[in-house]
């Protein structure tokens, strides 16, 4: 009971001391918490909206593909292409004009001939946020984002 008795009064003798350095650790907390939160939620944001391009340009992709295979005219599947790519890209939020980011390309002359296959490539461009508009147009800031997905011309379909 002594021991404890001495330990107290040694940390009330030592008290006024520390008493000079109160509410530091508050503000150091607060300032070292801003420099590391700051950045690494930064981070967060851009590495969310680069998983949303990349998930909107795979199934743009995917989606064009198929579209572009089951239609019945070139022209008629180029435009169900860029449908599903406009869906695909507005549904993760981009506003990307969905014409300008596919690119469709045929195995074969006649593009939906049996057997043939049709590649459909999505270009996404991926701007950082809260970036302003002077600074962009000095320096690009944005991350491309690309996806290509190949589909077969169903062999047993009647030649166009």
């Amino acid at each position: 009971m002594r021991a404890v008795r001495r330990l107290l009064e040694r940390i009330r003798r030592s008290w006024p001391e520390a008493a000079g350095d109160a509410g530091s650790a508050v503000l150091e907390f607060l300032a070292l918490s801003v420099v590391l939160l700051v950045p690494l939620v930064y981070l967060v944001l851009v590495l969310g909206r680069v998983q949303a391009a990349t998930f909107a340009a795979e199934g743009a992709a995917r989606t064009a593909a198929r579209a572009y295979v089951v239609a019945d005219t070139p022209s008629q599947g180029a435009a169900r292409a860029v449908a599903s790519v406009g869906l695909a890209l507005e549904d993760q939020g981009f506003d990307d004009d969905p014409d300008g980011a596919l690119t469709l390309t045929c195995s074969s002359a006649p593009c939906l001939r049996p057997g043939s296959e049709v590649a459909a490539r999505v270009d996404v461009l991926v701007p950082l946020p809260f970036v302003p508009a002077f600074v962009r147009s000095v320096v690009p800031l944005e991350v491309p984002v690309s996806a290509e997905r190949t589909a077969a011309v169903d062999t047993y379909r009647a030649a166009p």
